[in-house]
């Protein structure tokens, strides 16, 4: 039976690494998060690298980071997913020293349903996902109508990013 049969909601994850084997932590945690109860992988994506975001912009001397995006259906409310999705990033060395710091991996919640929340743990829709290319691109490869609730479709909002996630030839970067 599937997450939507069982009344789930569609959700969009984004996922990013830059350090250790980016490629490898990526495609298992799609695999983690695949076999979390409750949860149905609708879709994933090619991996894109982009290069490193920090507080203070683009920061070209960082390591490079791969990127992704899932679709997923899930029953979990969207707590007990940030939560699950939280155990998989520590079971795979994630440290949280600096915001928006080099990491081994990240796992954002970018849309739950059209769920509006915004709470000291979790803001749905994502608040800068709208910006980022190396959440949009990939996304969008998933789903040509996607939209942001209160931003509009993702394809006019990659436009107007600056575009630099290119997707990878090796799943093994």
């Amino acid at each position: 039976m599937s997450a939507h049969e069982l009344g789930g909601t569609r959700a969009v994850l984004a996922f990013g690494s830059n350090l250790g084997n980016r490629g490898e932590t990526i495609n298992d945690a799609m695999a983690e998060i695949s076999a979390l109860p409750g949860v149905v992988m609708i879709g994933e994506s090619s991996l894109y690298e982009t290069v490193a975001v920090k507080l203070h912009g683009i920061d070209p001397d960082a390591p490079a980071y791969l990127n992704a995006a899932a679709i997923i259906e899930t029953t979990l409310a969207p707590h007990a997913l940030l939560d699950a999705l939280n155990e998989i990033e520590l079971r795979h060395g994630r440290v949280r020293e600096e915001r928006w710091g080099d990491r081994t991996l990240d796992i954002d919640v970018i849309t739950y349903g059209v769920l509006e929340l915004d709470d000291e743990r979790l803001t749905l829709p994502h608040p800068r996902a709208w910006q980022r290319d190396f959440v949009l691109a990939p996304w969008l490869e998933l789903d040509a109508d996607a939209t942001i609730p209160g931003r509009g479709r993702v394809d006019v909002l990659l436009a107007s990013t600056d575009d630099t996630a290119r997707r990878t030839r090796s799943e093994s970067m």
